[in-house]
């Protein structure tokens, strides 16, 4: 059983951590307004991943870079299905939620491909679509959060490849 154990680098729990931290910054909960709940944590970690991965994605195709794409593809799910383990859902839930999850996360990296050429009005409602935010603010903070996910994106595209592998980014939104 051990056999089939798949060795997780450091730099790939370190990119996760990162990510993770992104995706429980203050910021998202307070300024934009978007609802502290396990879906939208998700989905935060989702469309955060999505970003770096398009990067790298398209800087190479060599085998090294695949073999990170599918290790941090199943650190991610491994997280998540253990998460919600451990808030308390059976056998049958979690499968069933992971396959949505699935599902969730390619329409996200899909949407994310195409980010840079779609209109404001598209990407508002892109990050509507996945970010449930309070009734109160819905339409309101659109710009901040827009804002936010610009800044991210372009701060992507100028990292490098390496620092990505490596896990050695520090995104800070202000």
């Amino acid at each position: 059983m051990l056999n089939n154990y798949k060795k997780i680098s450091t730099n790939e729990i370190i990119l996760y951590n990162n990510i993770l931290l992104l995706s429980r910054n203050k910021v998202f909960y307070t300024k934009l307004k978007i609802n502290d709940t396990f879906q939208n944590r998700i989905n935060l970690i989702f469309i955060h991943v999505s970003f770096l991965f398009i990067k790298v994605k398209h800087k190479n195709q060599e085998k090294v870079y695949k073999k990170f794409f599918q290790s941090m593809f199943d650190l991610i799910f491994d997280k998540v299905e253990l998460n919600m383990r451990e808030i308390g859902y059976g056998d049958v839930t979690v499968n069933k939620n992971m396959k949505f999850l699935v599902k969730t996360f390619y329409n996200i990296l899909l949407n994310c491909e195409t980010y840079n050429n779609k209109s404001k009005n598209h990407k508002i409602m892109f990050l509507t679509k996945y970010l449930e935010q309070t009734n109160i603010t819905k339409n309101s903070n659109n710009d901040d959060l827009l804002g936010y996910f610009n800044k991210y994106h372009s701060f992507c595209l100028d990292l490098s490849s390496d620092s990505v592998l490596s896990g050695g980014f520090n995104f800070n939104y202000k």
